[in-house]
């Protein structure tokens, strides 16, 4: 027979399995350590199973009394269990009450598993590392039910205070989404996330990105970068960045597949070959172009962008990624590391990683006036990816001017790295962080 001491230190195994007490009644312990007391017994030379109700709720005498009440009815010829609804609706019951016990990170990734097929590969790194460093370290082991608004706008709170106010936003809507699902399939009822909304921080008014736009100081940039603790990965990233005119996010995702041209061994440059071509899919185009083989987008890579290309070969080239993470090599570089190693070396509200486009556009147009070169401005445009609103002629352009382009690149990068060292000696220094 059962003991007290015995039902209390019952633990969740692998498999369900049960602990016998007498006269049919045993304890059921299910993987997800719920407890509930059930009796087996035969009425009309059938089988069947009662269900009495969960423990702690119900004490082991508690379970007998209702045991020996059901026997006292299978004497009477009365068969306890009463309709088969019943039998049904505990199986249910019960089946909710495991679902209740699922944690807001198991229900995390189980939604991130569903919806990272409708995102870019980046997007979806970015969706579940946000939520591995700013929430499941907080509520990740939580019962989806047992979190509310407090404890959500608490975990926001932190993020916003170090600065990072639409980060905050973003999580907010991603904890709403895990419980968007979960609702709908019945397991709670309300979105803790929700009531949240109007209580973060309002985010600042849209400005120009900072950005340095005269060469020589744009450079203090990078030299200050260089010169810092940062890991090599970082710094290479930063460098291949201000060279060509790319945005963050095409930085952090790039493959090391999309680099054509480029002899790895560095015995030749090819200026008329080395090409970075970045898939459709990692651009961003309005949502429509996005998969459209037509709208990649074409960077001509000056000598001094292949030479940061093959110092990172030798750190990173046996895996996927060009710039991967500090933690798994199978994901990208914080979104934020750029723009954290910028603000560390002085540079915080003067000059963010977006900010190398604005550099390269206004030092490029005012030689292209300077000089009269008709036809710059546009074929910098180009440059920068920004889409003309007639598709057919984006179609066309995608390759256009190419010659144009690798001159006004490497025109760019000699300006910019005037005095610079060797990519090869940015990979003295930890090899890991950022």
């Amino acid at each position: 027979m059962l003991t007290d001491t015995a039902v209390k230190k019952a633990v969740a195994r692998d498999k369900p399995y049960k602990m016998a007490d007498a006269g049919g009644l045993f304890l059921y312990v299910a993987p997800s350590g719920l407890k509930s007391w059930r009796m087996k017994f035969r009425f009309d030379g059938k089988e069947k199973l009662l269900t009495f109700g969960p423990y702690p709720d119900m004490k082991l005498s508690e379970a007998r009394e209702r045991r020996d009440a059901a026997r006292r009815q299978i004497r009477d010829h009365i068969d306890p269990s009463g309709a088969r609804k019943r039998a049904q609706e505990a199986r249910e019951q019960e089946r909710m009450e495991e679902a209740r016990q699922i944690t807001f990170e198991q229900a995390a990734r189980a939604w991130h598993e569903m919806q990272k097929g409708r995102w870019a590969p980046v997007h979806a790194e970015d969706v579940i590392t946000s939520l591995e460093r700013d929430v499941f370290p907080s509520i990740g082991g939580k019962a989806l039910s047992a979190i509310d608004a407090p404890t959500v706008l608490k975990v926001l709170r932190a993020v916003e205070d170090r600065g990072a106010i639409e980060t905050a936003r973003r999580l907010r809507q991603r904890i709403s989404g895990v419980y968007a699902l979960y609702i709908s399939e019945g397991v709670v009822t309300l979105d803790p996330a929700a009531a949240v909304s109007k209580a973060l921080k309002p985010l600042p008014k849209k400005g120009r990105q900072p950005a340095l736009t005269d060469v020589s100081e744009a450079r203090q940039v990078l030299i200050a970068a260089e010169s810092s603790g940062a890991s090599p990965v970082t710094k290479l990233a930063s460098r291949l960045l201000a060279l060509t005119q790319s945005r963050p996010g095409m930085i952090r995702g790039a493959e090391w597949s999309e680099f054509e041209g480029i002899d790895w061994a560095g015995q030749r440059y090819g200026p008329d070959l080395a090409l970075w071509r970045v898939p459709a899919a990692r651009m961003k185009l309005v949502m429509d172009l996005k998969g459209e083989e037509e709208f990649e987008h074409l960077i001509p890579l000056s000598w001094q962008a292949v030479d940061v290309l093959r110092a990172a070969h030798r750190l990173t080239g046996r895996g996927r990624l060009v710039f991967p993470g500090q933690r798994h090599s199978h994901r990208p570089l914080s979104e934020n590391a750029l723009g954290y190693l910028y603000n560390r070396v002085g540079f915080h509200g003067r000059h963010v990683p977006h900010g190398w486009r604005s550099s390269f556009s206004t030092t490029m147009n005012s030689l292209a006036v300077r000089h009269k070169r008709v036809g710059d401005e546009a074929v910098i445009e180009l440059m920068l990816a920004h889409v003309p609103e007639n598709k057919v002629k984006a179609a066309y352009d995608r390759a256009g001017h190419m010659e144009r382009r690798r001159e006004l690149s490497q025109e760019w990068s000699d300006l910019l790295m005037d005095g610079m060292v060797r990519a090869n000696d940015l990979l003295e220094g930890p090899r890991r962080g950022g």
